[in-house]
């Protein structure tokens, strides 16, 4: 059998515009499970950095990931894998059987954001492209899915290589569309579960900018939130800017209503429930002495708990709904509150019993001193929509450091802000933090078909 590889990193640049080149193969025949994963990760390290690079140099944005799912479909497929394409949208899925045993589901995320990199990295993405709205935007894996799709890789790669520990279905899975809340929902309505197989757990990592490369955050319950945007039209009677007294001016009802909307995680939902409420977007009026007809408001909302994020809602429409009465607009002119329910994304909740058991095996595989019990965040992912089917499939997803360790020391010191994910700045130590998501992902995996 052949062996492919990919080429080197300093000859990545010159395939920038082709996604399809040489994928990884893994040859069975060297497949030895008297090998350490430390080691044989180390040996495939070489290869995962030239992909990391190529998809590093190639993102795409959420709904156009045709190359990177048709190169994670490639990789599949040369493992050994039974690779089904386009997918709900552009995921893939890939198929190991290896005997009578449970089903374990490893998921990655495939998109990119419309970010200019500014890293400085001599492999920085260069990619530009037009958005929905036609204006150029760069493109940039700015939120590490190109570390989980290099993972996700790297660990099929292992387990193929470690057949012999491990008997059941593994089940791989290059999710596109993440950044906006699409991709997990398409796959689960064309039929994930039912279609291929139903998971006995299913298990996601995703890169961390405040914990160094080489460790591990850690979570049960609650990991991640509810997120919701919601567009509010707030209506007036416009007229001239000299005469107000002669309308009923939106812009002064918006400022009411942004502040009214903080008192709701101040003032209406226990301070024993996280929950954020932020006006992100504000629009209205054209002209210095023109009082316009509307104001538009741009909302993201933030919870953990389902029932605290109902009352969100419900508490805006309300607290809208009030101001506007107030001002004795008549009923037609009440504001139109908008959830867009298509980006709606649930809480991602680490099932206790399975947060531990994958705690326990990374701790095995990279010690005890490299797993941290990592924060709740107010960040979302759709993730958490695999546990929240009927199935009532259990999931967790950790956090992988990505931040150089020195650079994470320095800044621990001097107390300065390291660069965020989404921001134009994000760079992982991506050769630690590639090692790491494999050894940790692969033990994980390893450990739950042995249980």
């Amino acid at each position: 059998m052949l062996i492919y590889k990919l080429l080197p990193s300093s000859a990545m640049a010159c395939l920038q515009g082709s996604l399809l080149a040489l994928p990884i193969i893994l040859n069975p025949a060297f497949a030895n499970a008297n090998v350490p994963l430390s080691s044989s990760v180390n040996k495939a390290l070489p290869q995962l950095e030239s992909l990391y690079i190529h998809l590093h140099q190639n993102p795409e944005l959420s709904y156009h990931e045709k190359n990177s799912s048709a190169r994670m479909a490639q990789e599949l497929t040369r493992l050994g894998f039974t690779v089904t394409e386009n997918f709900g949208g552009y995921g893939v899925v890939g198929i190991l059987k290896n005997g009578k045993g449970p089903t374990i589901m490893i998921r990655a995320d495939a998109d990119g954001l419309p970010i200019i990199e500014q890293t400085g990295k001599s492999y920085a993405s260069k990619v530009t492209t037009l958005d929905a709205s036609n204006n150029k935007v760069g493109v940039m894996h700015g939120c590490g899915h190109d570390i989980h799709m290099t993972s996700l890789i790297g660990t099929a790669q292992q387990l193929m290589q470690h057949k012999a520990d491990w008997k059941g279905t593994l089940m791989m899975v290059a999710q596109p569309a993440e950044e906006v809340g699409g991709g997990a929902k398409a796959m689960l309505k064309q039929g994930l579960f039912s279609q291929f197989s139903t998971p006995d757990a299913v298990l996601g990592l995703h890169v961390s900018a405040t914990i160094p490369a080489g460790k591990v955050g850690a979570i049960s319950g609650y990991a991640l939130a509810n997120v919701d945007s919601v567009d509010i039209k707030i209506k007036g009677k416009g007229g001239h800017g000299a005469y107000p007294h002669t309308t009923i001016d939106p812009i002064v009802l918006a400022a009411r209503t942004v502040m009214a909307l903080q008192t709701i995680p101040s003032r209406e939902i226990s301070p024993l429930e996280p929950n954020v409420v932020t006006v992100g977007s504000i629009h209205g009026g054209s002209k210095h002495n023109i009082i316009s007809n509307e104001v538009m408001l741009q909302l993201t909302l933030r919870s953990y708990n389902p029932d605290v994020r109902e009352q969100q809602i419900a508490a805006i429409k309300r607290i809208t709904k009030g101001i506007a009465i107030s001002a004795g607009l008549p009923e037609e002119l009440m504001p139109e509150v908008n959830v867009h329910d298509d980006e709606t994304i649930p809480s991602t909740y680490n099932d206790p019993m399975l947060a531990a058991k994958v705690k326990a095996s990374i701790e095995a595989e990279i010690g005890a001193d490299n797993v941290l019990v990592a924060p709740q965040v107010m960040a979302g992912e759709d993730f958490g929509l695999y546990g929240r089917t009927a199935e009532k499939v259990p999931i967790t997803l950790f956090w992988l450091g990505a931040v150089e360790p020195q650079i994470y020391a320095d800044s621990v010191a001097k107390g300065d802000t390291l660069p965020s994910l989404h921001s134009s700045q994000f760079a992982p130590d991506y050769r630690l933090t590639i090692s790491t998501g494999v050894r940790s992902m692969t033990r994980a995996a390893i450990d739950l078909f042995n249980q």
